[in-house]
């Protein structure tokens, strides 16, 4: 029988809570909080509104000193749909890995980051180490936000931060920002057998996404490159589209959601101006854009302080690379002006699937890691 690591068995625990996006997290975070409670760290909690779904703030060492903050989310995506070939919110060992939702993405971390927190309070740092846990992160990085609120009142500006993303243990020192918008396209609505008299909002619509497509090209053709990343060029990517109500009915609304992922180079509100300029306006009808969420991207140079410390902790020949995924990272490094990389177990493909996993390998590698990390503080 597999002995399992203090982080394997935390891990078990945390994937038994379902805490999907926009829905309650409070349960996880009571439960890491009376864990860390119970060896002397102190615990802030930074709520929502609604108090439904909350932030935790932990550090373990002297106050007054800029610390190592180690951020993780507590949110999931959705299971629904997916086809699971064992419980997603009843972890399973098999193999050498543990399945189940949020096991790479990002639970794994966390539960390092937690067993890292308490043996770090049995020690005497120099530094502290500190943990934050936030909500909502796979819906546009919401709950972080609050927390860093917290610590920009409170002057508590960490001089390193690691985020837990799965990257196999390997170094990310960048990803792109994003820029997430809908755009309502009205028109003028009437019987379709007399469809050149009026204005069909679904048109409307289509010139916008051709302006887009256009503009995609141009990016990808003309714009700014970084062959750091898989796509080295600013990206557009429509994600829904809903209009009409029948047939024999030219539609006078027409919604789509889209997206603008930007290299450093680059500003979304740019490229979204390059594309309403294509967009043609003699209908009288334009389209509304309304920006629902936004986060910068991360850029730390490769060959800085911070990243050569995080290398000093990791093996050998541990590569460095950029990410196609966002995080919390941008936040924390353009609104705490704090150096940051992103660095966890587990691989990216394998999360938001079904049968979810992380390695037992990759949580020990992460221990190890956090360990070393530590013991640089003492």
């Amino acid at each position: 029988m597999t002995t399992l690591s203090r982080s394997a068995d935390l891990l078990k625990e945390l994937i038994a809570f379902p805490t999907i996006s926009r829905t309650s997290n409070l349960a996880l975070i009571a439960h890491v909080a009376a864990l860390l409670e119970g060896a002397g760290i102190a615990c802030e909690w930074v709520k929502d509104e609604a108090g439904t779904c909350a932030n935790l703030f932990a550090s373990t060492g002297p106050e007054g000193v800029p610390g190592i903050l180690l951020s993780g989310h507590t949110d999931v995506v959705p299971v629904a749909g997916q086809a699971w070939t064992t419980e997603p919110f009843e972890a399973s060992l098999r193999e050498g890995r543990i399945y189940g939702r949020g096991a790479a993405d990002m639970k794994g971390f966390v539960a390092c980051a937690v067993i890292a927190m308490l043996d770090a309070a049995a020690r005497p740092l120099r530094k502290p180490l500190q943990l934050a846990l936030s909500y909502d992160e796979e819906i546009g990085c919401v709950g972080v936000r609050r927390l860093i609120g917290m610590l920009e009142q409170a002057a508590l500006r960490p001089e390193l931060c690691v985020v837990g993303e799965p990257t196999m243990m390997q170094i990310a020192t960048g990803h792109k920002g994003k820029a997430a918008y809908r755009a309502l396209c009205c028109g003028q609505e009437g019987h379709s057998a007399l469809a050149p008299r009026y204005v069909n909002a679904i048109h409307v619509a289509a010139d916008l996404v051709g302006g887009m497509r256009a503009v995609q090209q141009t990016l990808a053709d003309q714009g700014a490159r970084d062959e750091g990343y898989d796509v080295p060029y600013s990206t557009i990517h429509v994600g829904t589209i809903n209009g009409g109500k029948a047939l024999n009915i030219v539609p006078n609304q027409c919604v789509l959601d889209f997206e603008i992922r930007t290299l450093a180079a680059d500003r979304p509100a740019d490229i979204l101006g390059q594309v309403l300029e294509r967009v043609p306006r003699d209908n009288g009808f334009a389209p509304e854009i309304e920006e629902m969420n936004t986060y910068p991207g991360l850029e730390t140079n490769a060959a800085s302080d911070a990243v050569r410390f995080i290398e000093s902790l990791l093996p050998a020949g541990t590569g460095k690379r950029k990410v196609a995924f966002g995080t919390e990272g941008g936040l924390f490094s353009t609104r705490l002006s704090t150096p940051t990389v992103v660095c966890g177990p587990g691989d990216i493909d394998v999360a938001h699937k079904p049968d979810e996993y992380v390695s037992l390998d990759q949580l020990d590698a992460c221990d190890a890691f956090l360990a070393r990390l530590t013991g640089r503080l003492v």
